[in-house]
C-alpha cells in the first residue's frame, strides 16, 4: 500500500507562470519530437501545461547527457536575454503528449525591464537551474559514474518518490537503463552493473520498470551527501 507523495515538489515562480498562462499561444506537443534543439534561435519562454519533456545536452560524440523531466506547471527554455542573437543551451525532447503555453522573447523582455518582482523571478528561476546544474556536474566529476548514478537515484526521490508504509520509497517513473545512463553521462552497460549491484545488496530492487529504493541512507553516505534542499536535489 502506498502514502502520500511526500517527496514530490514543484517550483513556485507565481508571476512568472501567471505572465506564461496568460500569452495567447499554445503549443500542442507529441512524444519523440523536440520542441526546441541546443543552438537554435532562441524565440520564446514556456510553460509545460500538460505532458512531460526531457532537458538534455547532445556531445560532439553524440553521447546524450541529461539534466531533467520537466512536467505540468514548470518552465523550460532557458536562454540568454537582451542579446541579438540568443540560442538555446539545452534540447527539449517531447517524453509524453501535452501542451505548452509559450511567450516571445521580446514580450518577456519588455514585461521585465516594467516588472521588478517578475524580473526578480526570473533571476530566481535561472539562478536555481544554475545551481542545480552545478551540483549534477560536481558529483559526476568528484564520484565518477557511480556518483553519478546514486546522486541521479537520489534527486529521483525527492522529484518522484512515493513513500510506501514498508519506508521504501518507489521512484514513481518508469525508466529504461539506457535512460538512467543518459542522466549519468555513461554507458547503459555500467549502469547495469551498478543497478545489479545495489540490487545484490539490498539497496534496491526494480519491477516493471520502476525502482525501489530500499536504503536511501546508504546512497547519500557513499557520495557524501551534503543534504542540499529539495528544490536544488531534484530532477526537476
Amino acid at each position: 500500500m502506498l502514502a502520500a507523495k511526500t517527496f514530490n515538489r514543484r517550483d513556485r515562480f507565481d508571476h512568472l507562470c501567471e505572465l506564461l498562462r496568460s500569452a495567447k499561444s499554445t503549443i500542442k506537443i507529441r512524444k519523440g519530437t523536440f520542441l526546441f534543439q541546443e543552438g537554435m534561435a532562441a524565440a520564446e519562454l514556456y510553460l509545460i501545461l500538460s505532458g512531460k519533456v526531457q532537458m538534455s545536452k547532445i556531445g560532439a560524440d553524440g553521447k546524450e547527457m541529461c539534466f531533467r523531466i520537466c512536467g505540468p506547471g514548470e518552465i523550460i527554455g532557458e536562454l540568454t536575454l537582451f542579446t541579438s542573437e540568443p540560442r538555446y543551451l539545452l534540447t527539449a525532447k517531447v517524453m509524453e503528449d501535452g501542451e505548452v503555453a509559450a511567450i516571445k522573447k521580446d514580450d518577456l523582455e519588455k514585461q521585465l525591464l516594467t516588472n521588478p518582482s517578475l524580473t526578480y523571478e526570473y533571476m530566481q528561476w535561472v539562478s536555481t537551474h544554475a545551481r542545480r546544474t552545478q551540483t549534477k556536474f560536481r558529483d559526476l566529476i568528484m564520484y565518477g559514474k557511480k556518483g553519478a548514478l546514486y546522486s541521479t537515484l537520489i534527486r529521483m526521490c525527492n522529484s518522484y518518490g512515493v513513500k510506501l508504509d514498508s519506508g521504501s520509497i518507489l521512484i514513481d517513473l518508469t525508466l529504461k537503463n539506457q535512460d538512467l545512463a543518459n542522466f549519468c553521462g555513461t554507458t547503459r552497460e555500467s549502469v547495469n552493473r551498478m543497478l545489479n549491484a545495489l540490487k545484490q545488496q539490498g539497496v534496491l530492487s526494480i519491477k516493471k520498470g520502476k525502482i525501489t529504493i530500499h536504503d536511501l541512507d546508504y546512497l547519500k553516505k557513499e557520495i557524501q551527501c551534503e543534504n542540499c534542499p529539495v528544490d536544488i536535489c531534484c530532477i526537476e
